[in-house]
């Protein structure tokens, strides 16, 4: 998915927080993302203190604060470097293709993943008669080793799950507790949705390794002795072999994210994800003269049917620190 900010600025992400666990509340900010319909998400990731999540380096949530009748009802051709995108409803039907010849519909309960590369172009629209949307976009950094990898796509129907006492949790990539995605993964990680039972206390094995942070989507749970609702994400810190959670009378909806703390600097700046400024200036203008080598067109859309690139901002673009503190 895409970054439909206009004006994307350049954010400067210093701090990192120190190693162990925690339970730190960090509150997400509405993005506009502009059109006539008005539409705003709650990015959740980066943050100023908080940039990657393991290799998690993005996380919108969209269609929890904008009415359903206001959602886009498509997102045009637009390229991506560096990163993989995961594409995970919770309800509506969502068309995906792409510069390598892909073109899918999914719904809720399956998983898109496309690895960018060092290049890629595609376009999501909304099936028509289909629920409005809402779901999450998140990315996942590649490593620098990986960045120039050739693009690839994959979707998957059916994904493994973690059955525990009142609670299920569907792996969408990485491993968890033994179960494991068949979603393709570079760096260590985990991506999980989880459902919880009202009422219900249970535990959730960690890998002790990673630092994971949890989004409530809807309902109320207790993690780590911190009450969370949707919003906020509550980053957990690393060294924890296992998590408490206890869910409200009605239950509660969530995913969790996390991997080794990823250790290299990244500069973020719309859809591209680089180590230096020049290699974002080189993807922009690689996608505003139509270097078609590098981003391919899209079938079923017209050449000239792209979202341009945003202007570059005065000033050279710097990497979000990553600094272990403590």
């Amino acid at each position: 998915m895409s970054d439909l900010e206009a004006a994307p600025a350049e954010a400067v992400c210093e701090a990192t927080p120190a190693p162990g666990p925690r339970a730190d509340l960090h509150p997400a900010r509405v993005v506009p993302l502009g059109g006539v319909r008005g539409v705003s998400v709650e990015r959740v990731l980066p943050q100023r203190d908080l940039p990657t999540v393991g290799a998690w380096c993005f996380l919108d949530h969209f269609g929890s604060i904008t009415p359903a009748e206001h959602l886009p009802p498509d997102i045009d051709p637009h390229p991506h470097i560096g990163l993989q995108t995961v594409t995970w409803p919770f309800d509506g039907r969502i068309r995906h293709r792409d510069s390598l010849g892909s073109d899918v519909e999914i719904e809720p309960g399956q998983l898109n993943l496309m690895t960018s590369g060092r290049g890629i172009a595609h376009s999501e629209y909304t099936v028509p008669g289909a629920p409005a949307g809402h779901g999450l976009q998140l990315w996942i950094a590649l490593p620098g080793d990986r960045t120039g990898i050739d693009p690839h796509f994959e979707q998957h129907r059916e994904l493994p799950v973690l059955d525990r006492p009142g609670l299920r949790a569907t792996v969408l990539i990485g491993a968890l507790a033994g179960v494991t995605s068949p979603a393709v993964a570079y760096t260590p990680l985990v991506g999980a949705d989880l459902t919880v039972d009202a009422a219900a206390t249970t535990d959730l094995p960690l890998d002790p390794g990673f630092e994971h942070a949890l989004l409530v989507v809807s309902g109320e749970l207790t993690v780590a002795g911190a009450t969370v609702t949707p919003g906020p994400l509550l980053y957990l810190g690393t060294g924890r072999d296992r998590v408490d959670l206890a869910a409200g009378a009605v239950g509660a909806h969530a995913v969790l994210i996390g991997g080794e703390p990823f250790a290299e600097d990244l500069v973020m700046w719309w859809n591209f994800v680089a180590r230096s400024h020049d290699e974002i200036e080189a993807a922009r203008l690689a996608w505003e003269g139509h270097d078609t080598t590098r981003f391919g067109d899209v079938p079923g859309h017209p050449p000239q049917q792209r979202i341009p690139a945003p202007p570059l901002p005065n000033l050279r673009l710097r990497p979000r620190k990553r600094r272990i503190t403590g």
